[in-house]
């Protein structure tokens, strides 16, 4: 039986789900050769029917595979097709990488007897392995986000990746918390050429010195002294920067539709959910830190009191936590009202009654009805949000590529926030590093209509905090 040669000094073998979760996969290789079994063909086939965010990538890379063979003929597609000549490559990043597709049957001996090749996995490995064997001197790798798939490979010899390129960071980490400490000796080193001046009740320093390169805009500032210095970084030019002291939150005086901020941290979300200037606006932490309501409190004292926006519009993945409770009756908002009890709970915090009569439930309601709108993502594609609240939960169960469907979808005067706990990822195939949560969080850093707070303390209970302690 002949056997494939491959040029170049490394071919990767793509499993499907790679090409499910990114349709540019194929040319992020491209430097290198690419080979597609036959099976994940078939298995893109059978995936690609339906308007879930999977059916539409499998369909785009079939687009991306048509494309590629256009003009080829059968010689052509035995030897390779081009990579580098993709018009999705800007010209200095195409290669000479080659793209295969399996043509004939390939069997490895090595596979072990108890692994039938009837399943997709088995295949796949099989194939992998008849490569490696016919190209000693090259190195294939697999390429799955399966984790067991991959343990199978190495347990049979077959080097195997993950799929890293969608990756935003490689340690989490790294990733931006919206504040930095300064040190107790700030002012010593920074207020030589310190400038100061109120504007419309707003307090604002010019400041210089060797700290402000590693700030960014709408970035928070403190020093933990016991001064209660808080800041704002409002605008950063070469080695001068613009700082606006902080609303203290955590004062009754600026209570939000009744509340007051816990802690710094959530007084520092609030300042970025009152401030009009800013467009979007991303909260993350563990459970009990108070997002769900921080948002929920600004979007009500901004929709109904300031009259800033005219709607409140709140959207969330449905991913279950426990086993799927099937399809639910009703209208889209009935349908969804399931997986928004974060909301309702919190709405009845910020209700006007806490008692539990007929009237606050009443009054509960008809804010729900009123200024809060609950909407379900398969139905966002083509919508545009003029002037209003809207609010992303559980955002870590994002793509990066849902993530940007959902946030183009603001028009004029619109604000988006998007909360989330990186550490709860429950959708397949997302981590940390590639939640689409922390892709907006790291590409909307430094723009300066947006910002950025991490909490890190529970305020829900004593209880809530020693079992997130302890548990």
């Amino acid at each position: 039986m002949p056997r494939l040669k491959f040029s170049g000094s490394r071919l990767f073998v793509l499993d499907t789900n790679v090409l499910m979760h990114d349709p540019t996969s194929i040319f992020r290789f491209a430097e290198h050769n690419v080979y597609i079994p036959m099976v994940v063909l078939e298995e893109l086939d059978n995936g690609k029917k339906g308007l879930s965010e999977v059916a539409r990538n499998v369909r785009q890379v079939s687009r991306y595979f048509d494309e590629l063979m256009q003009s080829a003929n059968e010689e052509q597609i035995q030897k390779g097709l081009p990579l580098g000549n993709s018009p999705y490559l800007p010209v200095e990043e195409r290669t000479n990488g080659l793209l295969f597709f399996q043509t004939s049957e390939i069997v490895s001996d090595k596979l072990p007897n108890g692994l039938t090749t009837s399943k997709v996995d088995n295949t796949i490995v099989n194939i992998a392995l008849a490569l490696q064997e016919d190209n000693k001197e090259k190195l294939v790798t697999l390429i799955s986000k399966d984790i067991n798939l991959r343990i199978k490979a190495k347990i049979l010899g077959v080097h195997a990746e993950d799929y890293f390129n969608d990756q935003v960071l490689d340690d989490i980490e790294t990733l931006y918390t919206g504040q930095s400490i300064l040190p107790e000796d700030f002012w010593t080193s920074h207020d030589k050429e310190m400038k100061s001046w109120q504007e419309e009740g707003r307090t604002f320093y010019q400041i210089c010195g060797p700290l402000i390169k590693t700030w960014t805009v709408n970035q928070f500032i403190q020093i933990e002294d016991g001064s209660g210095f808080a800041a704002i970084v409002r605008d950063i030019n070469d080695q001068t920067a613009t700082i606006e002291l902080c609303t203290d939150y955590t004062s009754p005086t600026n209570d939000i539709w009744g509340i007051t901020a816990r802690n710094i941290e959530q007084s520092f979300a609030l300042n970025l959910l009152m401030d009009p200037e800013i467009d979007f606006v991303s909260l993350q932490g563990p459970a009990g830190t108070g997002k769900t309501l921080l948002a929920l409190a600004a979007a009500l004292e901004q929709t109904v009191e300031l009259k800033r926006y005219n709607e409140i519009i709140v959207t969330r993945v449905t991913v279950p936590v426990g086993e799927d409770i099937g399809f639910l009756p009703g209208t889209e908002e009935e349908k969804m009202n399931p997986w928004m009890g974060a909301f309702t709970d919190n709405l009845e915090v910020l209700s006007p009654s806490q008692s539990n009569d007929d009237w606050g439930r009443q009054a509960t309601q008809d804010i729900l009805q009123k200024w809060l709108k609950i909407r379900s993502l398969n139905f966002m594609r083509g919508r545009t949000f003029i002037n209003k609240f809207v609010i992303i939960d559980e955002a870590q169960n994002l793509t990066p590529k849902q993530m940007k469907t959902l946030i183009t979808r603001a028009g004029p005067g619109t604000k988006v926030i998007c909360l989330g706990n990186v550490g709860q990822i429950d959708t397949p195939y997302l981590t940390e590093s590639s939640s689409g949560l922390t892709y907006v969080v790291d590409h909307f850093k430094d723009w300066k209509y947006s910002g950025h707070m991490k909490l890190h303390r529970g305020e829900r209970s004593r209880l809530a905090d020693f079992a997130s302690d302890n548990l």
